[in-house]
C-alpha cells in the first residue's frame, strides 16, 4: 500500500473531509500543486478551482473550491476554502446560482481589486461549467 498522509477539507460552514489519503492536487494561486507524502512545509493561497484528492483505496474524489489557503507539511495537509463543493454532488441548478452569485460579486464591486477577484472567480467557474458539460 502507498505511503499516506493526514488531509482535512473545511469550509466556514463545516468539516468537508478528514482522511489518510495518498495524494492531493491543490488549485494554489501560481498554479496546481501535487501534494504527496513527505511534502516540504508550505502555506499558499488557492485559487477557485479543482482540488482532486486520491484515497487511501486509490479513489478519486474532486471539490471546487472558491479560493482559500493551504498548509503543508511533512504529513499533513489542511485546506482552509471559502466555499467547497462536491462535484459528485454538483448539478446545473446548483452550477448555475453559483455562477449568478458570481455575477453579483462583479456587478456589486466596490473597488477593482474586488472586481478583479470576483471576475476571476467567475471565469473559473465557467471553465468547470464547460468542462463538466453542465
Amino acid at each position: 500500500m502507498s505511503e499516506l498522509f493526514r488531509f482535512e477539507l473545511v469550509s466556514p460552514e463545516k468539516l468537508v473531509l478528514a482522511a489518510d489519503v495518498q495524494q492531493v492536487r491543490v488549485p494554489g494561486v501560481e498554479g496546481d500543486m501535487g501534494i504527496l507524502p513527505g511534502h516540504a512545509p508550505v502555506m499558499t493561497s488557492l485559487r477557485p478551482g479543482v482540488l482532486e484528492v486520491v484515497t487511501r483505496s486509490g479513489n478519486d474524489k474532486r471539490f471546487y473550491v472558491r479560493g482559500g489557503f493551504a498548509e503543508i507539511d511533512p504529513t499533513r495537509l489542511v485546506v482552509l476554502a471559502q466555499q467547497t463543493i462536491d462535484l459528485e454532488e454538483l448539478d446545473k441548478s446548483h452550477l448555475d446560482q453559483e455562477v449568478k452569485n458570481l455575477e453579483e460579486d462583479v456587478a456589486d464591486a466596490k473597488t477593482d481589486g474586488q472586481k478583479v477577484k470576483a471576475e476571476f472567480a467567475l471565469d473559473r467557474l465557467r471553465e468547470l461549467q464547460e468542462a463538466l458539460d453542465l
